[in-house]
């Protein structure tokens, strides 16, 4: 069992740190202060690549698979989670055109959206689905050459600052609902971002409604075959938001650790450093096994993606797992820091807030829970370990 990386995998991560301290990082208050996406930085990693790490090298991308995409969004988010989530989701659009894309659609979009001369959204969840997807509203009447789309989704990553956006929406009303996916274009009229929401984090990363009153999207915008919309959405949430959201986690869990150790070196009581004292080493102790045991849970999630195999539970339990060591690794990260780690000066109090919105993003921990739990218990039938 092989567990380094490729030199390939390694200088990967190694440019994106050297981006995001010198790049990014100047930029963190900046963006909690006006919760505005640096469209500016994001044309930057459309240049260095970072858009079409996971993209086939036929379609014009670096395709170095989901690890290498994992470990990009994992140091990313060591500094600003916001960006992380804004790019991770950008990839699932991305990956959304390359499986489901007709020849001219691929040519017209993949190359604005790896240079990031234009970056994607990803409309599934809407207010009466949520967790079920087939309690979707959104509907796309068929009209000749065209499709009428008319809906409204809700809690969209990027929703004011993407140009296009992928959108289930209901194809067939009947008690067997068929639902289908589409590229949606921002020029194509009736399509605009609706409310745009306060969160408590992810500060930089735009999230709102997307409102769509009879869109006309041509029939060869369609993404794959009709009635296919909500296995290309799911393979998308299972293949990138969900392994994104893991990798999301490491970071915060890296960055927290970092702070951590950090502030136990430097700060003294009683007259040497507070980490001498066994409590605090207890702590940094459970932080760093967390981060351990995530990557063991994310990395090989990845791997088994890379290699064509089906990973829905492996998935399943790198997210839940991951994003719910971030939630602890934070809080502790605060506690070592006592009242320092409730000031906005110090960056863990945003890591803490940011956290939080990782348990409910690409699905809810519960599902996930039901998802590997389901497996675990095939397995156990069927003899298979």
């Amino acid at each position: 069992m092989e567990f380094a990386l490729s030199t390939d995998l390694e200088l990967l991560k190694k440019s994106v740190r050297e981006f995001a301290q010198l790049e990014l990082a100047p930029r963190v208050e900046e963006m909690e202060k006006t919760d505005r996406t640096p469209m500016d930085l994001v044309r930057k990693m459309g240049g260095l690549g970072f858009l079409g790490v996971a993209v086939p090298r036929d379609l014009g991308g670096a395709g170095m698979g989901n690890l290498a995409r994992m470990l990009l969004v994992e140091e990313l988010a060591r500094v600003s989670a916001a960006i992380a989530m804004s790019v991770q989701c950008a990839h699932f659009g991305i990956a959304s055109v390359c499986d489901g894309g007709s020849p001219a659609v691929r040519d017209k979009y993949l190359p604005p959206l790896i240079s990031g001369e234009m970056i994607c959204a990803v409309g599934i969840t809407e207010s009466a689905g949520g967790s079920d997807p087939t309690g979707n509203t959104t509907e796309a009447v068929e009209n000749g050459d065209h499709f009428l789309l008319s809906g409204r989704k809700c809690f969209i990553s990027n929703s004011h600052v993407s140009e296009i956006a992928m959108i289930v929406a209901k194809t067939k009303d009947t008690p067997q609902k068929e639902f289908t996916a589409f590229l949606v274009d921002r020029q194509f009229g009736g399509f605009k971002p609706g409310r745009l929401e306060k969160k408590i984090g992810f500060h930089g990363c735009t999230t709102g409604e997307l409102i769509l009153e009879s869109c006309r999207v041509p029939r060869e915008y369609m993404l794959g075959r009709e009635g296919q919309g909500l296995q290309l959405a799911l393979k998308g949430i299972t293949e990138f938001g969900r392994t994104g959201i893991a990798a999301m986690s490491l970071g915060l869990i890296q960055a927290s650790l970092d702070a951590a150790v950090k502030f136990a070196n430097e700060r003294v009581l009683y007259g040497k450093p507070i980490g001498a004292l066994q409590s605090i080493q207890f702590k940094i102790a459970e932080i760093h096994a967390d981060l351990e045991a995530s990557r063991l849970l994310a990395y090989r999630a990845a791997w088994l993606i890379d290699r064509g195999r089906r990973a829905d539970a492996e998935v399943a339990a790198a997210k839940f797992y991951c994003s719910e060591a971030a939630l602890r690794c934070t809080r502790k990260a605060m506690e070592i820091m006592g009242a320092y780690g409730c000031i906005k000066e110090f960056p863990v109090e945003r890591y803490c807030r940011d956290a939080q919105l990782l348990v409910p993003a690409d699905g809810t921990n519960d599902i996930m829970r039901i998802i590997a739990g389901r497996a675990a218990i095939s397995a156990g039938k069927t003899g298979r370990k």
